[in-house]
């Protein structure tokens, strides 16, 4: 199967690293030096051991257009970064291309195949302008949720931290021939791609941490332990999931896990920043819409009131555009 990875960064890389290594026709979307490293001297992958390997095998553009259709395409790219990209990916497609979705939080098509008074509804924090509906067809759509940890410590190369679960769902809850060849391509890359038959689930479990822990650790500079171990930190993390759980149940979702045992876990981890914390240190952009901007709105959506979410939401956004402006005056 030819796969496409749009957004070749920290999983985007790992995912077409294993999927290269493990002999399948890839192209990498990518830009700047790393681009130039990858066609240079291909993406090397670095595994939790030390231990390197080199996928020399591939394609690397920058120009999506010019990448010819695939019959897979892995979109990787953050959250609001696939808007600015949107109407280039239909070049990528042909008749029966899939696009497999990897982002944190809650997803564009939260709603589409759904069911239900809020069947089909746009998600305006995540598609204001319905540029991403309009250009990703949801008959396309396979839904994932990302568990590896990996960075990219220089250009055109990846680290593996740990993990290797991209579980794997229909947005019906079908079990399709389709999800059933993409499950298998990943599984031969060596990662854990089971089918789910209730994808959102799984999305919101990750995206229960996600609205929280992110939001929290940007604003406090606090790993996942030190704001476990903060009784106020805690406390707010929890109140805040609260209010998602809440939302989550009118929408049909049932945990498997308490708030308690979702903040333990997290505490385990122990001294890892979160992802949002690390782009405030490296000064990238902000992922606030698609972990808690969504949140809020969907709490207007169900009728749940979200005064924690709310909160730290309007904190986490002046902090994105005090950042913003930083950079821009730099």
């Amino acid at each position: 199967m030819k796969t496409c990875i749009v957004g070749a960064g920290a999983i985007g890389g790992l995912m077409g690293a294993r999927l290269a290594l493990a002999g399948e026709q890839v192209t990498l979307i990518a830009r700047g030096p790393h681009l130039a490293a990858i066609r240079t001297q291909g993406l090397t992958l670095v595994a939790a051991d030390g231990s390197e390997q080199v996928a020399r095998d591939v394609s690397a553009t920058d120009k999506i257009g010019e990448a010819g259709q695939h019959d897979v395409v892995v979109l990787a790219l953050k959250a609001h970064q696939i808007a600015e990209v949107a109407d280039e990916l239909p070049a990528l497609f042909g008749l029966e291309t899939v696009v497999v979705t990897v982002q944190n939080g809650i997803p564009w098509w939260y709603f589409q195949k759904l069911g239900g008074d809020l069947d089909g509804k746009r998600l305006e924090t995540l598609d204001p302008d319905g540029a991403i509906e309009r250009n990703i067809g949801v008959e396309r759509i396979i839904g994932s949720i990302a568990y590896p940890a990996a960075d990219k410590p220089a250009p055109g190369v990846i680290r593996h931290v740990e993990g290797l679960r991209f579980p794997l769902g229909e947005l019906d809850g079908a079990k399709t021939d389709r999800l059933k060849a993409v499950s298998k391509l990943f599984t031969r890359a060596g990662f854990r791609s089971p089918i789910l038959t209730d994808i959102r689930a799984q999305i919101w479990l990750k995206a229960w941490g996600n609205l929280s822990f992110n939001p929290i650790s940007a604003l406090t500079g606090a790993t996942l332990a030190g704001i476990c171990r903060f009784p106020l930190t805690r406390r707010l993390a929890a109140d805040m999931m609260g209010e998602a759980k809440e939302i989550a149940e009118k929408l049909g979702v049932a945990f498997r896990h308490t708030i308690e045992q979702r903040i333990a876990g997290a505490e385990g981890v122990g001294e890892h920043k979160t992802s949002m914390l690390q782009d405030v240190e490296a000064g990238r952009p902000l992922e606030v819409e698609a972990l808690i901007g969504v949140a809020a709105e969907l709490g207007r959506l169900t009728g749940t009131p979200t005064p924690s979410i709310d909160a730290v939401y309007a904190c986490v956004k002046l902090l994105a555009r005090t950042l913003e402006q930083k950079s821009s005056a730099e």
